[in-house]
């Protein structure tokens, strides 16, 4: 029997979370703010026909927001989060194996399930996910996971496709290619989408048409594999379980500019505490930690600084207090007094699972702290997720000024007893 996979992918997913709960805000320009409302993150249709760009800052745009009266949301990833995991439940209902590829995003194998009519399939599930959720989706098919992408962006940008679109037929996947930029494909990016341009490889078509040899040749395998999806031949397997991440990045801009090496070695701190919690939530250990700090690249008036540093620890761990005295360490080589630091973070490197057995060096008396932190890490963990909003309190005591700023943030509609949708009749 024939692959047959499906590409589930929700529009505007942040704005349409928060139209879900602001029902009068349905056909209104809305746009979700970064971290520290600093750039849009998210955009509503009606924001993308004015001709703003993603990740544009907000301070460029302004003149169109007021004129459009366009409304704009700080990120609340908590909502976020819940409403990706109710649509990705729903999912799970229309096929035997899944693959969550991102937060909106979801592969499933429809193999031997809708032969018969794919695309009624197709509108079943955003049927189903729209009625239980009120979240929008797109739903892309095809023979191979590229096609299934390239499917879902035709579903996206043509009205008529309703929503569904199955690249199975051939005349139909011809017709489509002949007529797509060769940027759009998945995996393809700006640079490699250049370098194809100038050998004349312009469409999609053109990109499939192409030798598998020589593609593989002048680029590298994954185009090569890409040229043989894109003519239905897998090559990319559906992951069920997700693959353990090999780097953790945790940093974020500030509210304010920080001067003091107290109050970066603060923030530095959290952001340890929040990246050994990803580490061992996948049962994974570090040995290298790298540590930045910046100032503003986008304010040529004041003097600029920008630095990293990182060392291989002598055991790989995942306590936080290794994690943390490190970091700090770093940042003491890199801070510089007399400059005013926009952001900082962290990034953990050689990840491996906390089960492979590591060679101990008997004169460091950091592995066996490690050894014995793995009840008191858990504690910390439960503790942290029972009391959220208390954490760095709980754990360190810290003075949050410096925190980013959310001033435009929703409630927590589905996660938050004291933050529930009120509806007045």
């Amino acid at each position: 029997m024939p692959p047959l996979l499906a590409l589930v992918d929700c529009n505007n997913f942040y704005v349409s979370c928060e139209r879900v709960f602001r029902p009068d805000l349905i056909g209104k320009p809305v746009a979700v703010l970064s971290n520290n409302d600093g750039c849009i993150v998210a955009r509503s249709q009606e924001v993308k026909d004015f001709g703003i760009k993603m990740g544009v800052p907000v301070f460029q745009v302004q003149n169109l927001i007021k004129r459009h009266k366009i409304q704009l949301f700080s990120s609340n990833y908590t909502l976020y989060a819940d409403m990706s995991s109710r649509v990705m439940s729903i999912l799970e209902e229309f096929a035997p194996s899944m693959e969550i590829y991102s937060i909106d995003e979801a592969f499933l194998d429809l193999t031997g399930v809708c032969s018969d009519d794919p695309i009624a399939y197709g509108q079943r599930i955003r049927q189903t996910v729209f009625r239980s959720t009120g979240i929008p989706v797109c739903v892309g098919i095809g023979p191979t996971k590229t096609l299934a992408k390239l499917a879902n962006f035709a579903a996206k940008k043509w009205k008529q496709t309703g929503g569904v679109l199955d690249l199975s037929d051939p005349v139909r996947r011809e017709k489509l290619m002949k007529i797509v930029p060769v940027g759009e494909v998945w995996g393809i990016g700006s640079r490699i989408a250049a370098r194809l341009n100038q050998l004349g490889i312009r469409t999609v078509w053109d990109l499939a048409n192409q030798p598998v040899d020589r593609i593989r040749d002048q680029f590298n395998v994954v185009v090569a594999r890409t040229v043989m999806e894109l003519n239905g031949i897998p090559c990319l397997e559906l992951e069920e379980i997700a693959p353990d991440k090999k780097q953790i990045v945790c940093s974020r801009s500030f509210s304010r500019r920080l001067t003091e090496y107290r109050e970066l070695s603060e923030a530095l701190a959290e952001f340890c505490s929040r990246a050994a919690e990803k580490l061992r939530y996948q049962n994974s250990v570090a040995g290298y930690i790298s540590v930045f700090i910046r100032t503003n690249p986008f304010n040529p008036n004041e003097p600029q600084y920008q630095r990293a540093a990182g060392v291989t620890l002598p055991s790989a761990t995942q306590d936080t207090r290794v994690i943390v005295g490190t970091a700090n360490r770093l940042l003491k080589e890199l801070f510089r007094e007399g400059y005013r630091y926009q952001k900082c973070g962290v990034q953990l490197g050689r990840i491996m699972p906390a089960s492979v057995p590591e060679q101990v060096d008997l004169f460091d008396s950091e592995a066996f702290i490690h050894a014995e932190s793995g009840k008191l890490m858990q504690a910390l963990d439960r503790i942290n997720q029972r009391f959220p909003k208390g954490i760095a309190v709980a754990a360190a005591g810290f003075d949050k000024a410096w925190k980013p700023k959310a001033e435009r943030v929703s409630k927590r509609y589905t996660t938050d007893w004291g933050e529930l949708v009120t509806v007045k009749t």
